[in-house]
């Protein structure tokens, strides 16, 4: 039944109130859960993905609850994070540390590892690839004989539109 899931409206339906979801079920243009999770698809975990899906910037959790709050969506602001934490560690979403420490989570583009230059005003986020700090990052683990090893990068400043209201865009 969770095959036919995919194609039929009425199974996709069917095979989430059995929590008997195919890991290809979508909601638009990216998995609800990563293939082989145990997670339901529930009507929440749909308003949140959908939700992440209209943004293009990364988003606290409350400012998601308050989103969907504002669109109708029932939705407890412990249910929120719980579904956060999840779609993070399903690798569904991106979670960062804003300048308060707060987690912030945004749907990214790309499925593979990547970082990102933040704007420290308005919160703008590009991805970028950076191959030096990957075998940077490598040599420096097995210099000190470290294996499997992971690392996060995340550039801070400011985007060419806020530097340049600011006045503190810098020549480089």
């Amino acid at each position: 039944m969770a095959s036919e899931a995919a194609s039929d409206p009425r199974a996709t339906a069917l095979a989430e109130a059995t929590g008997q979801v195919d890991e290809g079920v979508t909601a638009g243009r990216v998995p609800l859960v990563r293939k082989g999770s145990e997670q339901r698809v529930t009507r929440q975990r749909r308003a949140v993905s959908a939700a992440l899906d209209e943004l293009d910037d990364f988003v606290s959790t409350q400012e998601l609850h308050r989103g969907l709050h504002d669109r109708g969506e029932s939705v407890s602001l412990a249910t929120t994070y719980r579904i956060l934490q999840s779609m993070a560690d399903d690798g569904l979403v991106d979670v960062l540390r804003n300048g308060d420490n707060e987690a912030v989570y945004r749907r990214c583009a790309v499925e593979h590892h990547h970082h990102h230059l933040l704007c420290r005003n308005c919160g703008r986020a590009v991805e970028i690839e950076a191959p030096s700090v990957e075998q940077w990052a490598a040599r420096i683990a097995a210099e000190h004989g470290f294996t499997d090893a992971a690392h996060t990068v995340e550039i801070y400043g400011l985007c060419p539109e806020c530097g340049a209201a600011s006045g503190e865009q810098r020549r480089t």
